[in-house]
């Protein structure tokens, strides 16, 4: 399949998936979701044993593109709610790929950048590259990504990150258990070709077994998580805080709350 946001590789069973905007700093469109679930079922069907995530550029992600914030406020209920389900199914089939995954985060990872780049079975992140859950201050709420944080750090950190939508250095996303190792940036490929040399000398079976296992421990409750995330994102979408909130982003100002 041809992408047009993302680039698809593979070098001895690894496959490195990276987005592929640098010029909008890997910020999400809809197109490039469709494109992330299609390589990861790709993926998910082929011969490869690791599956590498990295961006293209200076930084790993930005979240959702400007221009996708642009077009929300005037997408109907039922729009809102396709685009709510999308999301929901990326991260959700991230989480459950039955091969493992590595991000490789070289620079800013912010809002669903966060989540790309922490859902991955291991986060290696330069000490530079920051993290953040901003989706507060635009009059917004990280719903889905609120479901598998809370999985990996409790719910008292989670509220924290998610409530304050303060940024955080790599140091301080290793402490919090969201990055597995920091490494200097010169390091960072080697470390990561290291890493995916020895899960893919690994039984493919066993890993995928093992994966299979941890998903359905928290199926049941990822279940109900999602689907209250799913409608709650889709009702944020409507208040006046959003309609706010984006004016105020576009606009480069202070935002004036509604109370």
């Amino acid at each position: 399949m041809s992408y047009r946001t993302i680039l698809v590789t593979e070098d001895g069973g690894v496959r490195t998936i990276t987005l592929n905007r640098p010029e909008r700093r890997n910020a999400m469109t809809s197109e490039m979701q469709v494109e992330l679930i299609a390589a990861m079922d790709e993926a998910s069907a082929s011969d490869c044993r690791v599956v590498v995530l990295r961006g293209a550029g200076e930084a790993f992600c930005a979240g959702l593109d400007l221009t996708a914030l642009q077009g929300m406020n005037d997408k109907t209920a039922a729009e809102c709610r396709a685009d709510a389900e999308r999301i929901a199914k990326l991260f959700r089939t991230w989480y459950e790929l039955p091969k493992p995954t590595i991000a490789a985060v070289q620079g800013a990872a912010i809002a669903g950048g966060t989540g790309l780049a922490t859902i991955c079975d291991f986060t290696l992140a330069v000490p530079a590259a920051t993290f953040g859950f901003t989706e507060v201050k635009i009059g917004f709420i990280p719903a889905v990504v609120s479901a598998f944080l809370a999985l990996q750090i409790g719910d008292k950190r989670a509220r924290d990150l998610l409530l304050t939508g303060r940024l955080l250095d790599a140091a301080e996303a290793y402490r919090l258990g969201l990055v597995n190792e920091v490494v200097t940036p010169d390091h960072l490929e080697g470390r990561v070709r290291a890493l995916a040399q020895a899960l893919a000398g690994n039984s493919p079976a066993s890993l995928a077994a093992t994966k299979q296992l941890l998903a359905a421990q928290n199926k049941a409750w990822l279940d109900s998580a999602i689907a209250q995330a799913m409608e709650a994102n889709a009702r944020a979408r409507e208040t006046a805080d959003f309609q706010e909130g984006i004016a105020a982003f576009l606009e480069k100002r202070k935002a004036k709350w509604t109370r």
